[in-house]
């Protein structure tokens, strides 16, 4: 039989079952998503390392993030920060799916892990290059290269909980999080997987990290406000603040969730990914690769643009990326982008890089279950280019959401959206 003759399998439908994450905000879903709702800045002085050597001095930390409850504390020295954070979170998803401390048999089998990050263990790598330069090259930690590379988290999140399916890590810059929640729905939908853990996890607030982003004046400077400093579509904004955290969601598909029983909380039923192709920093004029990532993924999705609710943006508090979004919503939901409640999570929990995307589905699922809209803080002198939109500028909004996109976009000019709806059986 050729591939031209093969039957294959119709695409299967995906649900979310569980989350879990870790943001400025708080160390789990609940604690982020009150803080979130409340407009709460998790924005503070850099506390990780002494900051009086840069020009921005800010960030959005994890405050009192103790892994120790998932993680045993010889092995919890073996990992950098940011797979740490990636174990925890998944435990967490895990938990909330009802899935057991160690998956096997076949449902390991057919459990995959797809665990972006942007920039990977960048603590363990720059702290081992400075020791190398200091003391020389024999006192490298042996575990340098296995601590400092991307695709480590997701092995250690396959080696703790047993899943043997498809496992690798997404690198996209701050597009990561939706490429890898994107591409673990569509292992699930065209069979290789019935369930997977997905998501992104980014820790990288050290002192060369934050000199780079500096060096680029991508960064905010607004440091004697550090809570008002991320001001995404505001005109008072300079740049974005860098933030740490995760997020991971278990998706898995419909009939198997069902088959054992499991609450879905939100079905994920869109996902377009594309190039811009156009700089390595700036977004597209007016927003089009953005405009083809989101009509892609309602096209999947069999919805109309004027069926969207919400939108959670990705809006990172520069000038260029904040107006070419706004553009991208106008183009995209045309006659009906007023009646779309956006808002910009980055405003409080900072921008997580390769977490980011994750962060925000999260926060998206969250919209479609409560109905609240998190509002977009310090939002006090709108860009002109939002005229007319629904920022959520003020305190949470609260409506009936029923489809929402999360948007996320990457240097190098990625571009993802996914489209998640209500479960509705």
């Amino acid at each position: 039989m050729t591939d031209a003759t093969r039957p294959w399998p119709a695409p299967r439908r995906v649900v979310v079952t569980g989350m879990g994450m870790v943001t400025a905000l708080g160390t789990d879903v609940a604690s982020t998503w009150e803080g979130l709702v409340a407009g709460r800045s998790g924005i503070r002085t850099i506390a990780a390392f002494d900051p009086s050597r840069l020009d921005s001095r800010i960030a959005a930390e994890v405050p009192g993030f103790d892994p120790s409850g998932v993680i045993d504390r010889k092995e919890m020295r073996r990992m950098d920060r940011y797979m740490q954070f990636g174990l925890v979170v998944s435990r967490q998803a895990l938990d909330q799916a009802g899935l057991p401390g160690r998956i096997d048999g076949q449902l390991a089998e057919r459990t995959g892990v797809i665990l972006g990050s942007g920039l990977g263990g960048v603590n363990t790598l720059f702290d081992n290059v400075l020791l190398m330069a200091d003391r020389g090259p024999d006192r490298i930690s042996p575990f340098f290269i296995p601590m400092g590379i991307a695709n480590v988290g997701a092995g250690q999140v396959a080696i703790a909980f047993g899943a043997l399916g498809p496992n690798f890590a997404i690198v996209s810059a701050c597009a990561t999080g939706g490429h890898a929640i994107g591409e673990a729905w569509e292992t699930i939908r065209r069979h290789d997987a019935d369930m997977m853990i997905a998501g992104g996890v980014e820790s990288a607030i050290h002192e060369a990290a934050v000199g780079g982003f500096s060096a680029m004046k991508a960064l905010s400077t607004r440091n004697d406000d550090p809570a008002g400093a991320s001001r995404p579509f505001d005109q008072g904004r300079d740049g974005f603040v860098i933030g740490e955290g995760a997020a991971v969601i278990i998706l898995e598909a419909l009939e198997h969730a069902e088959a054992r029983g499991a609450t879905p909380l939100a079905e994920l039923v869109g996902y377009g990914a594309t190039a811009d192709a156009s700089h390595i920093t700036l977004p597209a004029p007016g927003g089009a690769g953005a405009v083809r990532a989101a009509r892609r993924a309602l096209e999947k999705a069999g919805i109309e643009p004027d069926a969207v609710d919400h939108l959670n943006a990705h809006a990172t508090s520069t000038a260029e990326g904040d107006r070419a979004e706004l553009q991208a919503i106008r183009t995209i939901f045309g006659d009906h982008a007023p009646n779309v409640a956006v808002t910009a999570n980055k405003s409080m929990v900072g921008h997580t890089l390769g977490a980011a995307g994750a962060i925000e589905a999260i926060a998206t699922i969250q919209s479609i279950r409560t109905g609240i809209i998190p509002p977009t803080i310090n939002l006090t002198d709108p860009d002109p280019a939002g005229e007319g939109l629904d920022l959520t500028p003020g305190p949470a909004g609260r409506r009936t959401v029923r489809t929402a996109i999360s948007n996320s976009f990457g240097f190098g000019g990625q571009n993802t959206a996914l489209v998640f709806t209500r479960f509705d059986g």
